[in-house]
């Protein structure tokens, strides 16, 4: 487990996400992404999704090699029927609170219903990084303090 991401995990037991027919399946987690697989678990647990896509996209941005700070998420979850976009986002992020509040810098969220998702099974694109987390503190001071 590297160091820096050692205060965003604990013992977790995987599920698998029940994929969509049609659909590739979900991605297998990888115990040495401990923050990814807490957020793809915690995300499963939570909405029981159709379809779970978690990337880590710390790669593009301005932290060290092997970051877990900068993820999209895509949650097609029956739950979200009836909801508004807001009210979906909210409640990942309260399911995330623990991580948002520490290791993870920023978190990009699709939530979306089955009916949503069967019309259009498409994940946006992250816009490539303009540099800001470079100057941003916050980052800095996850990172380190996760490595101590």
């Amino acid at each position: 487990m590297l160091p820096s991401v050692s205060r965003c995990t604990r013992p977790i037991c995987l599920s698998v996400a029940r994929p969509l027919a049609h659909l590739r399946p979900p991605m297998d987690p990888d115990p040495s992404r401990p923050v990814e697989t807490t957020i793809r678990t915690k995300l499963t647990e939570k909405f029981k999704p159709d379809h779970l896509e978690v990337h880590n996209e710390s790669h593009m941005h301005a932290v060290p090699p092997g970051s877990e700070s900068h993820f999209r998420v895509l949650v097609v979850s029956s739950q979200f029927v009836g909801l508004p976009l807001i009210q979906r986002h909210r409640r990942v992020n309260e399911a995330l609170k623990e991580e948002l509040s520490s290791c993870v810098h920023a978190l990009a969220i699709q939530a979306k219903t089955p009916e949503q998702w069967g019309v259009d099974p498409a994940l946006g694109k992250s816009p490539s990084c303009m540099g800001g987390s470079k100057n941003d503190r916050t980052v800095e001071e996850k990172l380190k303090a996760g490595r101590e």
